[in-house]
């Protein structure tokens, strides 16, 4: 007869033997403990440097001694009734000082470390106060020397310092320095009055800094009246490579405006101008009339 013969058995085994291991294991490294040497037995005394003493708290180092008191001693009075003369007392003791021990001396220089890095914080808090104090003077300095300048120049060109505006430059076909035209119009246009004029014909153009060589007008196919505004982009040739009717200013956006409005914006021919942008922005204006 097999021992392990089943295939429970063999489990059972198996089971067992991993149980019983484990349990040695246990029993081998938590155990009862002892003491090596073992405990000593006793009375715990107190710790202390002299016979005497007094009070709670527990000196870590030898105290220093106190002088002792010497009581004077009286003397006999004579029969003669001679005033009683009374000894001197003993001078006291010297007190025995002891040097500071380690404890005071590192509590000492803690201290003046201590000290020292608080001279350092205040030092280098005044130095960074200076600097932001004088940074800040110097920026109301220069504040205030620009305002004098454009107060200056606001006085010389007549008020175009009262602009609320932050930046700078000047255009414009006057003789006084400032940015004609209006907040809402095309900052590539050339043209300063409010709004085109209502002739017929090609009422207005702008391209800044070039001028206009040639222009034509395409008619209208429809017997329609109105202003078409176009946009135009503009090579450094003159040349106008795109056009956009019916943009801001339009009055009337009926198709068969616009359509000759941007054939008529083809016809407009500007300046060469080599340092000009590779594409610059303008506008053309076409007003149509009824019968025309």
């Amino acid at each position: 007869m097999s021992f392990l013969d089943t295939r429970h058995k063999k489990k059972s085994f198996t089971l067992t033997t991993l149980l019983l291991s484990v349990l040695l294991l246990l029993l081998f490294y938590i155990g009862m403990t002892y003491m090596d040497p073992p405990i000593e037995n006793g009375i715990a005394i107190n710790f202390g440097t002299m016979d005497f003493g007094s009070g709670k708290v527990q000196p870590k180092e030898k105290v220093r001694s106190e002088p002792k008191k010497v009581e004077p001693k009286p003397v006999e009075q004579v029969q003669e009734q001679v005033v009683p003369k009374q000894t001197a007392p003993e001078e006291p003791v010297e007190k025995v000082l002891t040097s500071e021990n380690e404890e005071t001396i590192k509590i000492n220089q803690q201290k003046e470390a201590k000290r020292k890095a608080d001279e350092a914080a205040k030092k280098a808090k005044a130095e960074a106060e200076r600097v932001a104090r004088e940074k800040k003077e110097a920026e109301n300095r220069k504040r205030q020397e620009q305002e004098a300048k454009k107060k200056s120049l606001d006085a010389l060109i007549g008020g175009i310092g009262k602009s609320d505006g932050t930046t700078t430059g000047s255009e414009g076909d006057d003789n006084r320095a400032g940015d004609k035209g209006n907040p809402d119009g095309d900052p590539y246009a050339t043209s300063y009055y409010g709004s085109p004029g209502s002739g017929s014909g090609t009422g207005g153009y702008g391209l800044n800094g070039r001028s206009l060589v040639s222009k034509g007008k395409v008619q209208q196919e429809c017997n329609e009246d109105g202003r078409v505004v176009v946009r135009i982009v503009v090579d450094r040739n003159g040349k106008v490579i795109q056009a956009t009717p019916g943009v801001k200013g339009t009055t009337n956006n009926a198709p068969c405006l616009l359509e000759p409005a941007r054939k008529t914006a083809f016809l407009h021919k500007w300046n060469l101008d080599s340092k000009a942008p590779s594409q610059q922005t303008g506008f053309v204006v076409v007003n149509f009339k009824l019968g025309q």
